[in-house]
């Protein structure tokens, strides 16, 4: 009992703290079922007097939203399906192959992560411009095949594998192919897990990139097309706040059914090789 005493005020402290975390997104909730006149009201109103789905319906009317979140699966999707099979090759050779200065290659590529996305931006417009993949998908997913954290990611985990099963698999005959699919691959199911989150909630939040890259508004993922609901004058905030509430729930159950991936990609990130 007395050890319960001594650890309640910590416990009331993080739950305090978790409801603070949590209020944004209450109030984003809150706000995308208010009506239009409790949006705007001063002071607001924490707990509504009043809810409806009529911004949720004009959202759905009005906007083409749902061909918005498709070409955002499309796209996270494709882009995350080529990070695990690039970024995992090049962390498996980075851990187990030997070859000439693969050390000073590893830190080299590591090095990039110091170079702010902001930099290469124009560099990788001018480039898509000359290739002709302006305002197409290929422009928008093939700069983003692969990444440096994935590769350092797969490259810490798969050095903590026992090289003993290569060994064996070798022995017995397989390739290096067989190797990597059958033996690094079902082993790396914990890292690839969190990779996968990881790339897929980056590009489902991408906003810069396709912002310059696009032009067609029937391409835009979701973050872009929500920003085109701004106004220059004025702001319809009930459905922008709706349009954001329907862009953060695949997010949620995201998180929701893989958190414990989220913690082992903390365990993951701090293996030392």
């Amino acid at each position: 009992m007395s050890s319960i005493r001594k650890r309640l005020p910590v416990h009331l402290v993080l739950l305090a703290a978790g409801l603070l975390s949590l209020f944004p997104l209450y109030w984003l909730f809150l706000t995308s079922l208010s009506p239009a006149q409790y949006v705007v009201k001063v002071p607001p109103e924490v707990v509504p007097r009043e809810l409806t789905f009529s911004n949720y319906q004009r959202l759905f009317d009005t906007t083409p939203i749902v061909r918005w979140l498709v070409n955002t699966v499309v796209i996270a999707g494709v882009i995350t399906a080529f990070h695990l099979l690039f970024d995992s090759m090049a962390g498996y050779a980075f851990a187990k192959r030997r070859f000439p200065g693969k050390n000073v290659m590893f830190w080299l590529v590591v090095s990039t992560l110091t170079v702010p996305a902001q930099v290469t931006l124009i560099p990788v417009f001018f480039i898509l411009r000359t290739i002709g993949l302006l305002d197409t998908y290929p422009g928008v997913i093939i700069p983003g095949l692969a990444d440096v954290f994935g590769v350092f990611l797969m490259k810490q985990f798969i050095q903590t594998l026992p090289s003993e099963l290569e060994h064996a698999a070798r022995l017995d005959g397989a390739s290096e192919w067989q190797v990597y699919t059958r033996i690094i691959l079902p082993l790396s199911k914990p890292a690839l897990a969190v990779l996968a989150i990881f790339t897929f909630n980056r590009y489902w939040n991408a906003f810069i990139f396709p912002l310059v890259i696009l032009r067609d508004p029937a391409k835009y993922p979701v973050q872009v097309g929500l920003a085109t609901l701004q106004g220059e004058f004025n702001t319809d905030f009930g459905m922008l706040m709706t349009g954001a509430a329907v862009a953060a729930i695949p997010m949620i159950v995201v998180f929701f059914a893989f958190q414990r991936y989220f913690i082992e990609g903390i365990r993951v990130g701090g293996v030392k090789g």
